[in-house]
């Protein structure tokens, strides 16, 4: 460990923490109306503020701030520019049928975001403080919340370094902020299945690397890729790894697969183990304890286990390959239609005339439901605000 890091990690006993108490509000002058539904484009509509919270190694974590929302003033050498100091989370808010604004699962995308932090040594924080902060924000921009199944307000916590200079060393200043945006659903073509090219030439994550922390630098390298896949008239790019071209995630979500065995008749729902290169999604996590939960025993087996293009393949060629979806924050559940691999199409089976599978459509109804307050699941759904 640096000098610089082991002074930095010394004084943190008398690091101010991040205490949602110390709030100070300061209001737009000129609100926002809220867009129509239909105008809603993922990401590129905010609400009326934001929050900042400044950190430095001197006295740690300083007043959450709730301002309105506008560009950010940093120093052209920061460390988040040059050096990637930079992370962020992906969560959402629900209006429910009784207009109560609800976070589903904010504590896993907290962890998330401090595990995240300290393996690029940015500071750490109370994750029950900052989804007060969170809660005040909501309420603040609450009449900008969309109605209806399938809209939300979109979260985006994102935690950078500061520090002004052009050495490579341990941030001592940092910046937490958090922008909202009203969203509908992630692909305006709705709840369709998407055809995926299967990739080996590019590797999204490695054993050792940073796959599972949710960092900038993970996404912008993953751009290319999917635009080379997009000429060719595919969606996505299914992520694989290694010589036996192991299925790690597809674009930037986890991926699943059901496959049944032609003799047993059982199911099994598959996914990626977290071994470090996968990201561990909340709604991956959801997926896993619903299925568990509800699924019959006797009939289902929910796996988290290496699979690869190569037993995709075999298996539909076998008809035992059933169907397979993405699962993210954004998208929920993204279904998939076929799988193009070495010159040749897998494909995965839909129910027909939809566009999904079985399983895949209700899991998604199963966390939809959850998510608006229609059923209430282990505390996985938080109220934050009473619009009545």
């Amino acid at each position: 460990m640096s000098s610089k890091l082991a002074q930095t990690y010394t004084s943190a006993s008398n690091w101010a923490k991040l205490t949602a108490s110390k709030l100070q509000i300061t209001k737009n002058p000129n609100p926002k109306q809220p867009l129509p539904n239909d105008k809603l484009v993922f990401g590129q509509s905010f609400t009326d503020h934001m929050v900042q919270i400044k950190w430095n190694d001197k006295e740690g974590w300083a007043s959450p701030q709730i301002v309105p929302y506008g560009p950010l003033s940093l120093d052209p050498s920061a460390a988040v520019f040059h050096y990637a100091f930079e992370l962020f989370e992906g969560m959402k808010a629900y209006r429910d049928s009784n207009d109560q604004i609800r976070l589903f699962r904010p504590d896993k995308n907290m962890i998330r975001m401090n595990q995240s932090a300290e393996r690029i040594v940015l500071p750490a924080f109370d994750g029950e403080e900052l989804i007060k902060v969170i809660s005040e924000l909501i309420k603040l921009d609450k009449h900008l919340i969309p109605k209806e199944k399938g809209y939300s307000l979109y979260i985006r916590p994102t935690l950078i370094g500061t520090t002004p200079g052009l050495g490579v060393n341990t941030p001592t200043e940092a910046l937490l902020y958090v922008i909202t945006c009203p969203v509908g659903p992630y692909y305006s073509t709705g709840f369709k299945a998407v055809r995926l090219e299967a990739t080996d030439h590019v590797t999204r994550a490695w054993p050792g690397g940073v796959g599972d922390k949710k960092l900038g630098v993970n996404y912008a390298p993953s751009v290319k890729p999917q635009l080379e896949a997009a000429e060719r008239g595919y969606q996505q790019n299914l992520w694989l790894f290694g010589e036996e071209k192991t299925i790690t995630e597809v674009g930037t979500m986890n991926v699943f697969f059901v496959f049944k065995d032609s003799t047993t008749g059982k199911k099994e729902l598959v996914t990626a183990p977290l071994d470090g290169t996968i990201l561990p999604g909340v709604t991956r996590d959801s997926i896993l304890a619903l299925t568990r939960d509800r699924l019959d025993s006797n009939e289902w087996e929910v796996n988290e286990r290496y699979t690869t293009i190569y037993e995709v393949a075999e298996k539909s060629k076998k008809g035992e390959l059933v169907e397979a979806f993405g699962s993210g924050t954004a998208a929920v559940v993204s279904p998939i239609k076929e799988i193009a691999f070495n010159g040749e199409s897998i494909n995965v089976p839909l129910l027909e005339g939809e566009q999904f599978g079985e399983l895949t459509g209700t899991v998604a109804q199963w966390i939809s439901k959850i998510q608006y307050g229609d059923e209430e699941y282990k505390n996985w759904s938080r109220v934050v605000a009473d619009l009545k």
